[in-house]
């Protein structure tokens, strides 16, 4: 005769509240990027505090459109091949962006970029390709 293991007894309950967590989370994370995006579009920002490089992620905004200020040319940067820790938030990447166009032109590293908002797709497919 034996018992009822811990699994059968408890497992369904603890595997329903790990859904629900999970379904909190990209809930909560999907509302930080929206708030963003609504404070960068509407007032073009300012851009801290912002959400981190993971939040965007784990709600489904896989882009940053970002706006060059040396050649007004705007284009979006795909997060999820962004070589930085998850905990990094959005705004920190603004100082690593760099412009080829205008760096090609000026001869240096041209860096003056300004973030726009967090995109879940990718624009059109008739952007120019990206030159950041």
């Amino acid at each position: 005769m034996g018992t009822k293991s811990r699994e059968t007894i408890y497992g369904a309950s603890v595997r329903a509240a790990a859904e629900q967590a999970a379904e909190a989370r990209k809930q909560a994370d999907r509302l930080a990027c929206q708030a963003w995006n609504k404070r960068m579009l509407a007032f073009q920002g300012p851009a801290q505090p912002s959400p981190t490089l993971g939040d965007c992620l784990n709600a489904g905004y896989r882009y940053l459109e970002v706006k060059c200020l040396g050649c007004n040319t705007h284009q979006t940067v795909a997060l999820d091949i962004i070589r930085r820790r998850k905990s990094t938030p959005i705004h920190e990447l603004e100082r690593y962006m760099r412009c080829k166009d205008c760096s090609g032109v000026r001869g240096y590293p041209y860096k003056r970029s300004h973030l726009v908002a967090l995109r879940p797709n990718k624009i059109s497919a008739q952007d120019p390709p990206s030159t950041w």
